[in-house]
């Protein structure tokens, strides 16, 4: 399995941008992908998860009406589209795949095998 994160870049306050994550590998749509992200000097934190097969999605608080993640099956890419984007969102995001991802799960990190490339998110004026 595969992941290729992409669509990171330089935004002002306010602003949005549109995340990709192209998933190669699973032989079907039973598994989960998620973004997670790191801001320097803090701990890795769960940005958003969707399960692939029947499109249930999270969100943790901080991005709730703010972020949407979305699944185009037919091209096996996960989509997070952030809006009202601000400094707070700066950091690193990276998507992770794995099967057998329990819904009260998602957040945690430990349980996903497959990782992508980290893409630079930074809300700046």
């Amino acid at each position: 399995v595969q992941l290729q994160a992409s669509g990171g870049g330089l935004v002002q306050p306010g602003g949005s941008l549109r995340l990709s994550c192209s998933a190669s590998g699973f032989t079907d749509a039973d598994y989960t992908v998620a973004w997670f992200r790191q801001a320097p000097e803090k701990e890795r934190e769960a940005v958003s998860g969707i399960r692939v097969r029947d499109g249930v999605t999270y969100y943790t608080d901080s991005v709730k009406g703010r972020f949407t993640i979305s699944t185009d099956n037919a091209k096996n890419t996960v989509y997070l589209q952030m809006n009202s984007l601000g400094p707070e969102d700066t950091a690193v995001y990276y998507c992770a795949a794995d099967r057998g991802i329990w819904s009260t799960s998602w957040h945690l990190g430990i349980f996903y095998n497959y990782w992508g490339q980290g893409t630079q998110v930074t809300v700046s004026s």
